[in-house]
């Protein structure tokens, strides 16, 4: 969104659970019914559509991801979806991810992920560098960190020895018993099946913050440096790691209804739609709502936007 744009939206505002492919989607105008492409069991993703849920109407459908959850957007097999800005970005490129550029629109920017690169709080490994040579899971086929995974350790310069995708709950499993050295989540914090291991066992999160700005350049600037807060987990202090926005997102065929009841309900019930793995992600206040870079707002949410001026 241009500055321009925004200052615009901004002024108009301050005046006043199977595989996606069985879901109902395609934004039929006959159907009421609103699918959600969500993410993992147990993930941040599926937690906030499960509170969107009940104000939409919707069907939430559980996915793999980021990566999924755009391609069924496209296809037209959801009629919303959940997203990272890299991955938005890397279909509107025609990526290899994606095979072809993908053209979705925004709803909103909602939320910021959290990249946690997990180890065993025994583990001899203390930093990226250190898994050279090392298997990792870097998150399941079709989400947004096995995008990113690659991504970070081709700009760390670490040669993995085996790169594996696993379910969130599936790693956490590999990882307890020393199948994996180490383990890529994107969510919000705590994740909860993290913070469970992480009371039987240990866990570390390794610091990834020293790598955004090659990060951004290399692959834009979507990234940022965040601090997850003290006592997230069990280790001591802030760790520093990626965050990344995450947007709402439809496709270009999505009825107007749809979009601009959406935006009511990001805007009006923000309150009700705060996730458990939430701690200091929060964007639902208007300002961030709109800065949906790289995407634009579909044009009836910037419309329900305008119309929600005080």
């Amino acid at each position: 969104m241009t500055a321009s744009r925004r200052a615009v939206l901004l002024g108009a505002l301050a005046v006043g659970a199977t595989a996606v492919t069985a879901a109902a989607g395609g934004c039929s105008q006959d159907d009421p019914t609103v699918s959600i492409a969500a993410g993992e069991p147990d993930g941040f993703y599926i937690e906030f559509a499960n509170l969107l849920r009940p104000l939409l109407h919707a069907q939430v459908v559980p996915t793999l991801g980021s990566v999924q959850n755009i391609r069924s957007v496209s296809a037209g097999t959801a009629d919303l979806g959940l997203a990272l800005a890299d991955a938005l970005d890397a279909a509107q490129k025609g990526s290899p991810a994606f095979g072809q550029a993908v053209q979705l629109y925004a709803l909103g920017r909602v939320y910021e992920n959290y990249m946690q690169l997990v180890v065993r709080a025994d583990s001899p490994v203390h930093g990226v560098a250190d898994l050279v040579g090392r298997a990792v899971s870097l998150g399941a086929n079709g989400s947004g960190a096995a995008l990113f995974g690659e991504r970070l350790f081709a700009t760390a310069g670490v040669t993995l020895g085996q790169a594996r995708h696993l379910s969130l709950k599936d790693a956490v499993g590999a990882l307890r018993d020393d199948m994996i050295d180490a383990m890529l989540w994107s969510g919000g914090v705590p994740t909860e099946v993290l913070a469970q291991a992480d009371r039987e066992w240990g866990i570390r999160l390794l610091e990834l913050g020293a790598y955004v700005p090659e990060l951004r350049r290399r692959y834009g600037r979507y990234y940022n440096e965040v601090a997850l807060p003290a006592g997230t987990y069990r280790a001591a202090g802030a760790v520093h790691t990626v965050g990344v926005p995450n947007l709402l997102v439809a496709g270009a065929d999505c009825p107007d209804r749809v979009v601009r009841n959406t935006v009511r309900v990001l805007v009006e019930h923000a309150g009700q739609l705060v996730p458990k793995q939430a701690r200091g992600t929060q964007y639902l206040d208007v300002g961030n709502l709109i800065n949906t870079e790289p995407l634009p707002l579909h044009p009836a949410a910037v419309d329900a936007y305008r119309a929600l001026r005080g």
